[in-house]
């Protein structure tokens, strides 16, 4: 990304950080990572990133379309090459259903013209999730390079 003089930002909600934390820490991280926001109640999702509270209300916090959102308005606010924004089920206590069990993870990258949603339900501690996560979102950067 640095030698493509490509830029990225986080809006993280189920990685709280994580992700932004990890790319601070590569070699030229200061022209690579403009930075990150920790959006993990859905009241800041609301009121600093905009996301509309029907929009949580009807499909919860933890969701694509949520997700989607946030890349949107993220990538308004710190006008990066990369969006990157995360949401999901780390631990128990959320919107986990049947069908969205814990463990699931929504990720949502904007790259120019480019938009790639992905759904994924990763198993293990919450570590383990946060950092299979993070391996996923790294996956698809490079894919989308």
């Amino acid at each position: 990304m640095a030698s493509r003089h490509l830029s990225l930002a986080f809006a993280e909600s189920a990685t709280a950080g994580r992700l932004a934390y990890e790319y601070s820490r590569v070699p030229d991280s200061g022209t690579i990572l403009k930075g990150g926001l920790v959006c993990y109640d859905a009241r800041v999702k609301e009121e600093v990133l905009g996301v509309p509270v029907d929009m949580i209300r009807q499909y919860s916090p933890e969701s694509a379309e949520v997700t989607g959102a946030l890349a949107e308005r993220l990538q308004l606010f710190m006008k990066p090459d990369i969006t990157v924004a995360v949401t999901g089920l780390i631990t128990p206590g959320g919107s986990e259903t049947a069908s969205k069990p814990v463990g699931t993870i929504f990720i949502h990258i904007l790259m120019g013209n480019v938009s790639k949603a992905v759904r994924e339900v990763f198993s293990g501690s919450p570590e383990q999730r946060v950092l299979k996560t993070a391996d996923r979102v790294a996956e698809l950067i490079l894919n989308m390079l």
